[in-house]
């Protein structure tokens, strides 16, 4: 096996660099490789399939969880999220992202985070937001429940043959900045 090294590699204007057909270009092997802005750099997902319930006027971790750590500080993440709401008694079923625990900083913004459910109803709230921690620290992204009547607020629940069968979601997204 033979070895070329140099500084840089270009093409002719109007021509692309291609590899051979059969041939793999390695770029995990040796040294780094930099993506250009808006590149997707690493997924993380979470699922929760667990009822968490919470009657808190106050938001409260439903259990779903997930961690990623960025490679640079100029880096987004992406969050989505999909949580199976119900809100079974008094109030409305609200659910929001928060950077960090409970007690951090809140995604959605406010006390009605993503969206709610009115009392007696349920459906997914879905969310997404582009967040910048400007850290190449561990980032973990919670999914915070509540109920502002003092009700029954469920993630994740279903009832008789369905017991157990929703299913609620987090994912993180890393982007090249």
């Amino acid at each position: 096996m033979s070895t070329i090294t140099v500084k840089e590699l270009a093409a002719p204007t109007g021509f692309d660099l291609k590899i051979a057909s059969g041939e793999t270009l390695d770029l995990k092997s040796q040294g780094t490789v930099t993506m250009p802005t808006g590149s997707v750099l690493q997924v993380v997902q979470a699922q929760l399939q667990d009822e968490a319930s919470t009657t808190s006027g106050s938001f409260v971790s439903s259990g779903l969880t997930a961690t990623i750590t960025p490679s640079s500080t100029s880096n987004k993440i992406l969050v989505t999220m999909s949580a199976a709401l119900e809100s079974t008694s008094a109030g409305n079923a609200t659910a929001t992202i928060f950077r960090g625990t409970i007690s951090d900083t809140n995604l959605g913004g406010n006390l009605y985070g993503y969206g709610y459910f009115k009392v007696g109803t349920s459906g997914n709230i879905c969310a997404s937001e582009l967040d910048s921690p400007s850290t190449t620290s561990a980032q973990t992204y919670t999914v915070g429940i509540r109920n502002d009547g003092g009700g029954n607020t469920n993630i994740c629940n279903g009832s008789g043959t369905n017991a157990n069968t929703s299913r609620s979601t987090i994912t993180l997204i890393e982007i090249a900045g």
